[in-house]
């Protein structure tokens, strides 16, 4: 759906009149075209302590033929890149700041003690304000909870509050993100790090992700643009809205793609799988049946490579008014299909191993929402699901994660009252709703073969509501 404040905000007349009333002035964001780069600017890189991922991240900005430049305080940076071939420079001479950046990334891995903040405070203090619209930050620290001292995890956790409230202090369309690594995953970065700070990553911010040693075998792959060719992907709920942007999103990435609905979508199901090149089937997927069908479907092609758990559906009522079925159905659809489906899958092997599990949750269900308790049990259950199937799933070598959609611009929002739908475009970091592509491109982000050291994970796609925040 359009939004025509944003527009209005955008032309000569509007940032006029919205700059006299002080109204949110939320500014297009940059996303993803096929053949752009990683990233079109420099990078400004710091750190603090001794930095534990500066020659990862040298061969990481190698591989994507990044200009980087050493903030004054990291000197370091300019001989580990050069090591690397990388050619970078320093941001600042003779005390005077240098350019503008589209990305900062801060190395805090060698942060050991609260009282070594003030690394942080020089790096984003003398930074902030260079970052060019729809920038990107990014920084990089160790687990809390793999912390070998208390004031370490200390330290590491307060990481936490630092980029939640940039992700807010930024704005002009920019994010920030914090990325965990474990010791011993530092050759894992790749992946998210392309994400992160691609325009891939338009509409998350503010979230933590953790990259741990790789379940089952890390491959990266030949052609990043097509990071998923070979790979065969069902994708439920495929027929319209976000599904079929996952769809549309995988295919362009190289996967063939099981496209997957109810019998009565069969006509939209038809048009999206001619659109990619994919493949149609049309299943209930609450049916009783509907895991060993889609075992029969899978191994007859070999075995499928990666799942996406799309489909769900609303029957909104308060809890007061709410009939029996109506929580079940919910219910049985949005959580318990996923768990026969999932548990079906893997114990056939229909799923192969190195496969990706994602999840689509909601912030309903890390919120809550009136209303919606028979929604949001469901949404909730996935986020419990996801994290107590990792463990278990990663002995078959694959992974698990799930997205957390906030307002996307779809069929289902546009039918939302004005004032609601307004007040949920506006009440995040960007101002404005996400699109269903940029949920689409946080799963095509999962379900790579290179982010083997990512499960477990549930990122929300909300352009940092303030719901639940």
């Amino acid at each position: 759906m359009k939004d025509g404040y944003l527009d209005f905000a955008n032309s000569a007349m509007g940032a006029k009149l919205i700059n006299a009333l002080g109204l949110p002035k939320p500014l297009p964001l940059e996303r993803y075209q096929a053949g752009q780069p990683v990233i079109n600017g420099s990078v400004l890189v710091g750190g603090g302590g001794e930095p534990q991922l500066l020659e990862a991240l040298a061969a990481f900005f190698k591989s994507i033929g990044a200009q980087t430049l050493a903030h004054e305080r990291l000197p370091q940076w300019v001989s580990v890149a050069n090591k690397a071939g990388l050619t970078t420079g320093r941001w600042t001479l003779n005390g005077d700041k240098g350019e503008k950046v589209k990305a900062l990334v801060f190395d805090a891995t060698g942060l050991n003690d609260s009282a070594q903040s003030d690394a942080l405070y020089w790096f984003f203090h003398d930074a902030a304000r260079s970052l060019l619209p729809c920038g990107r930050v990014v920084v990089l620290g160790r687990p809390p909870e793999e912390c070998t001292s208390p004031r370490q995890a200390t330290i590491q956790r307060a990481l936490e509050g630092l980029t939640r409230s940039l992700g807010k202090e930024l704005k002009k369309g920019s994010n920030a993100q914090l990325v965990y690594v474990s010791e011993g995953a530092e050759n894992q970065v790749d992946s998210t790090l392309r994400f992160l700070l691609s325009p891939r990553s338009a509409y998350v911010s503010a979230q933590v992700i953790r990259i741990r040693k790789p379940v089952g075998q890390a491959s990266a792959p030949a052609d990043w643009t097509q990071a998923l060719a070979g790979k065969k992907v069902l994708v439920t709920g495929a027929s319209r809205g976000i599904g079929a942007a996952i769809a549309e999103v995988m295919a362009r990435d190289g996967a063939h793609v099981i496209a997957l609905d109810v019998p009565q979508a069969q006509a939209g199901l038809d048009e999206v799988a001619k659109k990619i090149g994919g493949t149609a089937l049309a299943l209930d997927i609450g049916a009783e049946d509907a895991p060993q069908k889609l075992v029969d479907a899978a191994l007859a092609q070999g075995g499928w490579d990666v799942i996406v758990h799309n489909a769900g559906i609303t029957r909104d009522k308060t809890i007061a008014n709410m009939k029996e079925h109506l929580w079940q159905q919910v219910v049985n659809v949005n959580l318990s299909t996923q768990e026969r489906i999932n548990e079906a899958m893997v114990a056939s092997g229909a799923i192969k191993s190195g496969g990706r599990i994602v999840c689509v949750s909601s912030i309903s269900g890390i919120a809550g929402n009136m209303g919606q308790t028979n929604y949001a049990v469901s949404k909730a259950g996935v986020v419990g699901m996801v994290q107590s199937s990792a463990p278990v799933f990663a002995q078959k070598g694959i992974t698990i994660n799930a997205v957390a959609p906030g307002f996307i611009e779809t069929q289902m929002t546009a039918a939302i009252p004005f004032a609601i739908r307004e007040a949920g475009r506006r009440m995040n970091s960007m101002s404005q709703g996400g699109q269903p592509v940029d949920v689409a491109e946080a799963i095509a982000w999962f379900a790579s073969p290179a982010s083997a050291g990512i499960t477990g994970n549930v990122i929300r796609v909300c352009g940092q509501s303030l719901i639940g925040a």
